[in-house]
Parts: C-alpha cells; sequence; structure tokens
C-alpha cells in the first residue's frame, strides 16, 4: 500500500510592494513543497487582505516589516518575516553613493537593526533613525530635513511618504537569498502547524464525541479553553474554588447541584511548555425526583461544608473535646466507628471528619442501611459501579444494625476479603442507648475490623453547658428568624437544664426554634417552655425507664420476649423501627419475634 503525497504547504505571501510580490512568486516555484498565493499590502492594507482571504485555507503567512507584525497580532498563524540582511542594506548604501547629497537610513528595526551593525563595522557616519509606525514617519523625516539630508535609504512605509514630501527616497529591497530563507522557514513552521492543527482538530472531534463537556483554566484561575459556549457561571465559581487542591498526580472529582442539574465533575493538572492548566470535564445530567438507589447518596465537598457549617455543632461551637480528636482520626485513614444516643450528630460529625481528610477531594458516600432495599443492597454489593468498587472514596454507613443479617455478613465479607478498608475509608455510625448493649452488629464490627472508637456524649452529660449553647444559639435565631430575643425568663432555663434530652442535640435545637417562633417579646416565658417540654415527655420515651416497668416477674422466658415486645411496641406507638432499637435488637430479629407470637 503506498502512501498518497503529502498535499504542499499553503503560503499566502503579503509584500509591501509589487516587484517583491513578483519576486517571491517566481522563488517559489524552487520549492515544490509551497504553494504560495501572493498580494501586495502594506501595514494595515496587508491585514485587511489577510482577513478577506481568510486564514483556514492556509498554513503560514509571510510579510516583512510592520506589516509582519500587525498580521502577528491579528491571527494563529505563523507569520515569517521577510529578513533585510546586512548585504541587502549594504548594496543600498553603494546605490546611495551616487548621490552627492547627505544620506540618512530611516526604517523600522528589521532595517535599523542591521543598519547599525553594518555602519559601525564600516565607520560610516550615516545618521540612522528608526520608526515603529507610519505615524512616526513625517517626524522623522522633518528632523532629517532641518539637518539638511535629503536622501533617505528606507523601508516601503517611508519610502511613499519621503517620495510625497520631494526626498530622494532608496528602497531597501530584499534579495533573492532573503526570500529563499523565508520561503524555507515558512514551508518548516507551516508544516509544523498544519500537523498541530490536525492534531487539534483530531483531539476536539474526539471530544465532541464525549458527553461530558470539558473547560480549562490557567494558573490565574482563567478560562483558556471551552466545549461549552455557556458554562454557568455559579459552575466555574466552584471550579475556581477547586483549583488550589489539584495536584498533577491526583484527579479528584465531586459534584455540584444547580436546579435541576447534577454536574459530576473530574479535574486533573497539566503542563504545556512549563506553563500549569487545570481541566474540568462535566457530565451533566438530570436530578430524578426520586433517588434510583434509595439509601445511597453522594456528596462532595461543598455540600458537606454547608451542612455541617449550618449543623447545631457549627453554630454553637459545641464540638468541645471531640475537636481535638478528629483531626488525628482523619489523618489515620483507619476505620472509625462513631457511637452515640440518637440526635447526638453522628451524621454531622461523619462528616467533620472527612472535611479534614485528604478524601475531601472526592465525594462523600452515606449508606443507610435502614433504607436499602434488596435492589439497592445488590447494587451496592455486587454492581461494577457501586461506591464500593472506588478507590480513596470516604463512605459512612449509617443503621446497619437494622439491614437484614445475610446482609451484615455479606458486607463483612466483602471488606475482609477485598481488602476494603484498605481501598476506602470506612465510617461506621452506631446507635446506643444508655443501659443496654450495644446491638449485635456493633459488637461484631468491633470485634472483626477492629475501628477506631469515637463516643459522642448525650446532651445530658453536659447539662451545665446549656445556658451557653442555649445563649449562642438564640444569637443565630435572632439573625435567622429576624427576632430580639434576650434570653429567658426566671425559671426557664432551669427547667431545660433539669430535663433529660433523650432527642439529644436535635431535640433541643427543635425546642429551641420552636420557643423562638413562639415568643413575641424579648425573653421565652416559663409557661411555653413548661408546655413545650410536657409535649416532648409523650413523645419520647426514656428507654431505660420503660423497659424497667415491664412486669417480667413470674414468667417464662418466652413470654418475657413476647411481652417485652409487645410493650416496647407499645411505648414507641407502635413503631417497629423504634421498638427494635429501644430493645438492642434489629428490626429484622423483632419481625421474627413478632411472627412467632
Amino acid at each position: 500500500m503506498t502512501t498518497p503525497p503529502a498535499l504542499p504547504i499553503r503560503v499566502l505571501a503579503i509584500a509591501p510592494y509589487d516587484a517583491m510580490a513578483a519576486s517571491l512568486s517566481r522563488t517559489a516555484e524552487a520549492f515544490p513543497g509551497i504553494l504560495l498565493e501572493a498580494y501586495t499590502g502594506d501595514l494595515q492594507e496587508g491585514v485587511d487582505i489577510m482577513r478577506q482571504m481568510g486564514t483556514e485555507n492556509y498554513d503560514a503567512i509571510i510579510s516583512r516589516g510592520g506589516t509582519a507584525d500587525l498580521l502577528r497580532a491579528a491571527t494563529e498563524l505563523p507569520v515569517i518575516e521577510i529578513p533585510v540582511s546586512v548585504y541587502d542594506v549594504l548594496r543600498t548604501i553603494k546605490l546611495a553613493e551616487s548621490y552627492t547629497d547627505r544620506s540618512a537610513i530611516v526604517g523600522f528595526p528589521s532595517v535599523t537593526e542591521n543598519a547599525h551593525t553594518l555602519c559601525n563595522l564600516l565607520r560610516l557616519e550615516i545618521p540612522i533613525l528608526t520608526v515603529h509606525d507610519s505615524s512616526s514617519v513625517n517626524a522623522a523625516l522633518k528632523k532629517l530635513r532641518a539637518q539638511g539630508i535629503s536622501t533617505v535609504i528606507c523601508d516601503m512605509v517611508t519610502h511613499r511618504t519621503a517620495r510625497t514630501e520631494g526626498f530622494n527616497a532608496l528602497l531597501i529591497a530584499s534579495g533573492e537569498n532573503s526570500l529563499q530563507q523565508a520561503l524555507q522557514e515558512a514551508e518548516h513552521q507551516g508544516s509544523s502547524f498544519r500537523r498541530m492543527r490536525s492534531e487539534n482538530l483530531f483531539l476536539r472531534s474526539i471530544l465532541r464525541r464525549d458527553s461530558r463537556q470539558c473547560i480549562v483554566f490557567n494558573e490565574e484561575k482563567e478560562p483558556v479553553f471551552s466545549f461549552s459556549e455557556n458554562f454557568p457561571q455559579d459552575l466555574m465559581a466552584v471550579m475556581r474554588r477547586r483549583i488550589p487542591s489539584i495536584s498533577e498526580n491526583n484527579e479528584i472529582m465531586f459534584y455540584h447541584r444547580d436546579r435541576s442539574t447534577l454536574h459530576a465533575i473530574t479535574a486533573s493538572a497539566f503542563r504545556v511548555q512549563g506553563q500549569k492548566y487545570f481541566l474540568f470535564r462535566d457530565q451533566s445530567g438530570q436530578i430524578p425526583l426520586r433517588s434510583t438507589h434509595p439509601g445511597i447518596r453522594a456528596y462532595d465537598l461543598d455540600e458537606c461544608e454547608y451542612l455541617f457549617a449550618s449543623s447545631f455543632f457549627s453554630l454553637t461551637g459545641s464540638m468541645g473535646e471531640l475537636e481535638q480528636r478528629l483531626t488525628p482520626l482523619a489523618a489515620s485513614e483507619h476505620a472509625v466507628m462513631i457511637i452515640g444516643e440518637v440526635g447526638t450528630g453522628k451524621e454531622q460529625i461523619a462528616r467533620a471528619l472527612y472535611l479534614r481528610s485528604r478524601f475531601k477531594n472526592h465525594p462523600f458516600i452515606m449508606v443507610d442501611g435502614a433504607r436499602l432495599n434488596d435492589r439497592g443492597w445488590d447494587y451496592l454489593l455486587e454492581h461494577h459501579a457501586s461506591p464500593l468498587s472506588t478507590t480513596g472514596t470516604a463512605i459512612c454507613f449509617q443503621h446497619l444494625e437494622e439491614a437484614p443479617l445475610h446482609r451484615q455478613r455479606s458486607l463483612f465479607s466483602l471488606i475482609e476479603e477485598t481488602g476494603l478498608d484498605r481501598r476506602l475509608w470506612l465510617i461506621f455510625s452506631c446507635d446506643e442507648q444508655e443501659g443496654i448493649p450495644l446491638s449485635e452488629f456493633s459488637q461484631n464490627l468491633s470485634a472483626r475490623l477492629g475501628p477506631l472508637t469515637l463516643h459522642l456524649p448525650p446532651l445530658r452529660s453536659r447539662k451545665d453547658e446549656i445556658p451557653a449553647l442555649s445563649s449562642v444559639y438564640l444569637g443565630n435565631l435572632n439573625v435567622e428568624l429576624g427576632k430580639q430575643l434576650s434570653g429567658f425568663e426566671p425559671g426557664a432555663l432551669d427547667m431545660l437544664i433539669r430535663y433529660d434530652w433523650p432527642g439529644n442535640y436535635t431535640q433541643f435545637k427543635h425546642v429551641l426554634q420552636e420557643l423562638s417562633f413562639l415568643t413575641v417579646g424579648p425573653y421565652i416565658s416559663a409557661t411555653d417552655v413548661a408546655d413545650l417540654l410536657a409535649r416532648e415527655r409523650r413523645v419520647f420515651h426514656r428507654p431505660s425507664d420503660a423497659v424497667a416497668s415491664l412486669p417480667f416477674a413470674g414468667q417464662t422466658l418466652e413470654e418475657i420476649t413476647r411481652s417485652a415486645v409487645q410493650m416496647a411496641l407499645a411505648a414507641n406507638g407502635g413503631n417497629q423501627t423504634l421498638a427494635a432499637r429501644q430493645l438492642g435488637i434489629s428490626r429484622t430479629t423483632l419481625w421474627r419475634m413478632l411472627s412467632q407470637t
């Protein structure tokens, strides 16, 4: 199979005068790899010709002097300047010797730089004036006329004006060697540019077939390339905030929700000719009205920061001694078990760990064992796109004690057999109740994985802090609700301190919110506190009190079990989940007990 011949390099030549255009065309005949089109135009006229011809069908441009400078600023094509050689200048100086008048050299830097070199070497006393645009030519000529000089050796721009002003003007023409040199360079640079443009079009073609949209920022966080004309400004702002966390050795991934659109974004850094750039690829999709897999939810860094910032812990600064433990736990990357009663903020503490870890540049996955159905479990444990199949991700499991026993066992087996805890950072949120042993799952977790343990104290163990916590949170509510609360009436705060808070911080936050809504004046009344806490006591039940009152005396073990189940159900209004938690068993075990009664 023969390789098709390479197409010639198409070169657009814009010469400052007709004779040079004709010389270029003749010289180009000796270059079979070049297809040249030559036109005459100087300075802005040359730029207009280029725009009229278009640049998409050319690989390089040849021009000279100031016209070449203007063309470079107006196109991405390589612009090759026809050189003015020392020989070209010397030849014109020799022509000027036939004039008896004094002469001077006037032109753009491409002319005068070689003229200075030549005059220094030959010790020629010829004035040399450099101009940078056509507007400065008249001033230069006026200066020469004042010195009694009437002959100028010059480029095309000066030549036209000098002739008009009555000077003897000798144009410095580029010789054949200079034209050949320009054509050789045009063939070389044009070939490189054509290859680069072809590769660029190839890559663009590939990227257009990719459903992800791309945008590239430079180190100044300015967009330098985009495959979308309508990147949302807020999405670009999110990307800019992520730039400092992107390294060349680590690709990051995060999510951003924009109304009905979910953006799954990967970001990486790369260098081109020493300059660092940041590539963001966006996979957008409609946010479903309901989760495809209820019980599995991904959060990105921004969401976790927002949720934790609006949490009771953040608003009141109530982390206490936990603050000192979180950083070393996050740095260890060892599995963590967060233990606490309902309402102690286990989910928020899990987010706080994530925010302090190196995993924060990847999504934070929450898995709720109480909400996962069979389809969700199959996806989690077996599907190739499961978050458990990723690497370098933080995953927090909640309420796994309520999951079916065989699912618990499958998860343990997956962790142990595949080294899951080495690929991912595993966090487990486990409920506890005062006076009741940890669930069977929590005990198995502790024995089999040996996680680091973080115990969250209940609010009743921090009753001395309730006045301070109340004041700080009321201050936030004043801002949020537009209130002007100053505190509590006498006796009202004492009732909050004496209350046991079975719902812990979640209940405490809810009670303060409701009291703030109810209060019209500057102080929360004792009556409102008493009424609200009375309602709370009918909703919340202290597990230890309920279990202690069960009539166990004189009953067989089976009868005691049956009575305990029925009493727990009654105490929790028929709610099987709450009853199971109260008894320290899984919901599946409770269901099995009920089916046997």
